[in-house]
Parts: C-alpha cells; sequence; structure tokens
C-alpha cells in the first residue's frame, strides 16, 4: 500500500486475495467499513476432515455442504446466506494444520486463493488473511508491518 491510501483502497476487491498479517488487528476494521468478518480457528486441527467443519461452523455453510474440497469451494464462492460489502477470512492456527498434512494446507490455499479469484470477477471483496506473527507462509503480507 502506498503511503496515504486510504482503508477503502485496502479493502477494496482489486486486491481481494490470499494473505498474512503479523495479528488480526484488520478485523476491526473491516467490521467498521461493513464486511462481513468471520474468523476461523485451525488450532488443534487434525486434518481435513476437522479443518472442513471449523470452515463450515464459522460460516455457517448451509445444509447442502459435502464435507469435501469441492463443497468447500462452492460455499466460499456463493455466500449467499452472508451479509456484508465484502468478507474477510481471518485464520488463525495454521500451524497445526501445517504439522499434520501439508498437503491439505496446500489445497487450503488454492480454494482460497480460487475464491478470492471469483469474487474478483464479481467486484466484491474477498479476503483470506492468516494471522502468521512468526512470517512462516510464503504468502503476501496484508501490509507493512507483516512483510
Amino acid at each position: 500500500m502506498t503511503r496515504g491510501a486510504s482503508e477503502d483502497d485496502r479493502l477494496g476487491a482489486t486486491r481481494s486475495g490470499v494473505y498474512r498479517a503479523v495479528d488480526a488487528r484488520l478485523a476491526p476494521q473491516a467490521l467498521a467499513a461493513g464486511f462481513d468478518v468471520a474468523t476461523i480457528s485451525l488450532s488443534r486441527v487434525r486434518g481435513k476432515s476437522e479443518l472442513l467443519d471449523r470452515f463450515a461452523a464459522a460460516l455457517a455453510f448451509p445444509e447442502w455442504f459435502g464435507a469435501n474440497w469441492d463443497a468447500l469451494q462452492d460455499c466460499l464462492s456463493d455466500l449467499s446466506w452472508r451479509d456484508g460489502r465484502g468478507q474477510l477470512l481471518m485464520i488463525e492456527g495454521f500451524e497445526a494444520l501445517q504439522a499434520v498434512s501439508h498437503d491439505d494446507c496446500g489445497v487450503l490455499l488454492d480454494v482460497l486463493a480460487e475464491s478470492a479469484d471469483h469474487w474478483l470477477w464479481q467486484e466484491r471483496p474477498f479476503f483470506a488473511v492468516f494471522v502468521d506473527p512468526e512470517r512462516r507462509l510464503e504468502l503476501p503480507a496484508w501490509d507493512k508491518e507483516s512483510a
């Protein structure tokens, strides 16, 4: 972000994507800007099934959610049951999933990136931000403090 850019610029649809941040301070800013904010804790996740359950619970997925990667993609590309001018998913505790299944972590990142691309084309902001104080994930930093 360039010096002097507004919060609206930072939260605009053209910036939709998957990021990492050192903390969750973005959440209150996004709420104030009219975003639907969901915090998804992956702490103590032991695999794909539990990961999908956490997303389903945090985002109140509809009954038709099939608890697989394709269904996660379908729900994240719909979100019609959620309010807000955009979506912010704050994802905490990713280290547990990475320790159990590096492959599942990779698939999750792919699904989130595809969802962000979908919403970019819809001109609606969608951000998945991993809280990563140790800066372990090889993702773009949300802000200068996270770089």
